[in-house]
Parts: structure tokens; sequence; C-alpha cells
């Protein structure tokens, strides 16, 4: 009985450090943006927070990002939390530069949010090709013989009752997870939208990770809790 028991115990034991060990790792050290490469007119640590923010004495005269240094990304899940007050904002993946003189500004796909009602949850190419799946959609995109890009979708929701999952004013998950080209977001749970990209000319099979803050009247976002598992 006691050997059981001391079996039990240890195997319980065993199952609680695997689930800590879940294979995530933090990116942001929640003292200061070591890791991180954005300007700092607009980006800072606070308080275990990542925040970026313009005023009206301090805008910015396009999109801005703070990137995370730290390498590359292929196959990942993404999780973090995010609050916005005022604008829009997003969080890039598989990304690029779009400048050769401005290190902070970047393209590529985006999972985005806002503080309005429309775009919370849908991918967005920044630089890249547009909206390329709306909320409540599984979206294909292909190139037809022309080379023009055909966007085929499939609606698994309404964008609406989906959007009463985003808390407005307040901190919510967003979750990514990138596999091969097939790309899916969910913020507080509810899957948002789901990407197959066949676009083999222009689709990225890798690249960085950045944060957002847009253009345009004073806002301000932040980011917390930010966790990556790259997957094998």
């Amino acid at each position: 009985m006691k050997l059981t028991l001391a079996l039990c115990a240890l195997l319980a034991g065993g199952a609680a450090f695997a689930a800590e060990d879940d294979g995530f790792k933090s990116l942001f050290n929640g003292k200061d943006l070591k890791g991180w490469d954005g300007n700092p007119k607009f980006w800072r640590a606070d308080g275990g927070v990542i925040v970026g923010q313009t005023t009206k004495e301090n805008p910015t005269q396009g999109n801005t990002f703070i990137v995370w240094k730290d390498g590359e990304l292929a196959d990942f899940e993404l999780k973090l939390e995010f609050k916005i007050e005022g604008g829009n904002s997003g969080i890039q993946y598989r990304s690029f530069g779009l400048s050769k003189t401005d290190p902070w500004r970047i393209g590529g796909y985006q999972a985005d949010f806002e503080s309005g009602d429309t775009y919370s949850g849908i991918c967005y190419g920044e630089g890249f090709r547009g909206i390329l799946s709306g909320r409540g959609e599984k979206s294909t995109l292909t190139v037809d013989d022309k080379g023009k890009l055909v966007r085929k979708t499939e609606k698994f929701g309404e964008s609406a009752e989906i959007g009463k999952a985003v808390k407005k004013g307040d901190w919510n998950e967003y979750r990514i997870v990138a596999k091969g080209f097939e790309f899916t977001h969910y913020i507080n749970g509810v899957k948002t939208t789901e990407l197959i990209d066949n676009d083999e000319k222009t689709r990225r099979a890798k690249g960085v990770l950045a944060l957002q803050l847009h253009a345009g009247p004073p806002m301000k976002v932040q980011f917390r809790n930010l966790r990556l598992k790259e997957l094998k």
C-alpha cells in the first residue's frame, strides 16, 4: 500500500511538472525591453507591460512596430494578452522589413485587433495583400492563370457574434497558431479566423514577430504575458 501511494504521488508530481513545462517560453521579462527593438519615442516597459502610445503632441507619421529580436518564427503557437484604448493595432508574424531607412516599419501576416467592432481577430496582410481572412471566415488564397490573387471563403460563424468575445477597454487573450501555411486566430478562446495560404509566390514560411502601433489619432496599446511555443 505504501509503495502504491508513493508511486501515485510520484506520478501526480510528474504530471504537475509536465503541466508547468508545457513548451512555452516567455518573450518579455516584465522589466525592460531587452530582446525587443522599437522607437523609444513610442514604446516602453511599464509595470510588467509593453506599452505603445501616441499623443497629439507625439504622433507617428506611419504605422510603427516593436520587433522581437531573438530570431525568426516558422511554425509556432503564440499566446499573449492585449488591451487597447483607441485606434487599431496587431501582432505581426512571419513578417519582414518594409523600409531600408526605417527599421520599425514591418509588413506581413497580422493578427489584427482594434478599439472598434469590425477587425479584431481577422488576418490582415500589412503591406502584404490587404485583408487575407475576415472574422468568421475560413479563407483559402490561390493565384489564377493571370497571376491574380483569388480568395475563396467559407463562413464558420457570424462576425458580430464572434466579436462579442472581445472585451472592450479590458485585457483579452490572443492565441495564434501557425502550422505550414495554415494560420488560425483565437481571442479569449473563440476562433476568429482561419487562413490557408496557397499563394506560393508571395506566402512566407518564416519571418519576424512584431507588435503594432497604428498611425492616426492618439492611441495606447498594451501587451503582457507573451508566451511562445515553437512547433517542430
